[in-house]
């Protein structure tokens, strides 16, 4: 599957797809621009996101998400039950290792908009949607010369804006599952449902911990991640993951990523040579919008008979958890059961 948009900008996930400046994005009260004889309950909020202060007053009631080739968005707002809110949404990777998830996502309203060629909503189509609040999976999807809605022309209508956490610059190569911690508590802010946001929070990091603590002082396998028929860059294997979410989570489940070094960026664009002369103890396929990508990692695992990932029939087939987003947790169990089934 081939992409318009630049990687590290379709899959922020990144694909969810990360900037120092997002990463200390923080919430305070606001004191001087709105008056608190005129706000709701709880508010008015101020969130201080990729050098922009974006003031609430109340909870936003027309949100559209943008698409981004993330899920990540999307997937925290119906996890905070706030689904109620989106009035469109272009986020979709057609399956969930959450149960019912997907199927939610399909549901929501998409605006019946005609997107542009980087499969999102312009800024005509925007505006005619009437939003109180736009969410980006980066900066790319505010920047005007890729014919997007600016920030400050959302401010003309009385419209906020956000940035995902490590989407600044559209680096997403930073990121780590504090950046989903950050995105559901700046969420639970803006939506006033900050109490749901620390119990999800809190769940994932005690099953993270619980998971990890199985696997401590254990071998950790080296595992190949890339994205099933994703054509990135000018190789042979243009999506494979080096860096970013991926590794943290990886980190977690007792595992290491095999070409963590192969780039500077969250994607190395590597030869079929390169990665035939790598042992690779486990695969990780990420599926996007990919009706099987199960058959993707058999069929990998067939051609590279001499991994001793093909030896065990080692893989798992992941997607929403893998990146930025509410259930990551989810994916470090999966892959911490792969890695290390006799430890469960």
């Amino acid at each position: 599957m081939s992409k318009k948009r630049p990687v590290d900008v379709a899959l922020a996930a990144a694909l969810c797809l990360a900037a120092t400046a997002c990463a200390d994005s923080s919430t305070d009260d606001a004191g001087d621009k709105t008056s608190a004889a005129a706000a709701k309950p709880g508010y008015p909020v101020t969130v201080k996101n990729c050098g922009m202060a974006e003031t609430f007053t109340e909870t936003p009631s027309r949100v559209v998400v943008m698409n981004g080739a993330s899920v990540a968005e999307v997937s925290t707002l119906l996890a905070l039950g706030l689904g109620d809110r989106i009035v469109a949404n272009q986020q979709s990777y057609g399956m969930s290792e959450v149960p019912g998830r997907a199927k939610a996502i399909k549901d929501l309203p998409t605006g019946n908009v005609n997107l542009n060629d980087a499969y999102d909503i312009p800024r005509e189509a925007m505006l005619g949607l009437r939003p109180d609040l736009v969410l980006s999976t980066t900066s790319y999807g505010f920047d005007a010369k890729n014919g997007f809605t600016t920030r400050e022309q959302l401010k003309g209508v009385n419209a906020n804006s956000y940035v995902s956490p490590q989407g600044c610059d559209q680096d997403t190569s930073r990121m780590t599952i504090d950046d989903s911690y950050t995105f559901l508590r700046d969420m639970g802010r803006i939506f006033n449902v900050g109490d749901r946001a620390e119990k999800l929070i809190a769940a994932s990091k005690k099953h993270i911990d619980e998971v990890s603590a199985k696997v401590d002082g254990e071998k950790k396998p080296k595992v190949m991640v890339l994205f099933s028929n994703m054509v990135m860059g000018g190789n042979d294997f243009s999506s494979v993951v080096a860096k970013g979410i991926f590794n943290d989570i990886l980190a977690k489940s007792g595992g290491r990523n095999a070409f963590q070094n192969a780039s500077k960026t969250s994607f190395a664009d590597l030869s079929k040579e390169k990665v035939a002369a790598t042992d690779i103890d486990a695969l990780i396929v990420i599926g996007y919008n990919d009706p099987d990508p199960a058959a993707y990692a058999k069929k990998l695992l067939k051609e590279f008979p001499q991994w001793p990932a093909a030896k065990n029939n080692t893989y798992v087939v992941l997607s929403d958890s893998m990146y930025l987003g509410p259930s990551n947790d989810l994916a470090v169990e999966k892959i911490a059961r792969m890695l290390h089934p006799d430890k469960f």
